[in-house]
């Protein structure tokens, strides 16, 4: 669905300014390449916490504490 969403804006943008829709397809792979290293970074820190979450209440689920429900993250 964000894909088609995209191609419509983008057909938009291509009758409004068609220079500009020229330059956005052309950046976007050079976007995409300069946000990788920060969705790693949110990976990395994502995997952190967890782990960290998981250290902490291991000795509340040793003792019988029920556990929470999963956090779920779009």
């Amino acid at each position: 669905m964000k894909t088609l969403v995209a191609l419509l804006a983008w057909c938009v943008l291509l009758v409004l300014c068609w220079p500009l829709a020229l330059l956005a397809l052309v950046a976007w792979p050079f976007v995409w390449l300069l946000s990788l290293p920060f969705r790693l970074v949110g990976i990395t820190f994502s995997a952190l916490f967890a782990f960290l979450h998981a250290v902490l209440m291991l000795p509340a689920r040793l003792l019988g504490g029920r556990p929470r429900a999963p956090l779920v993250s779009a």
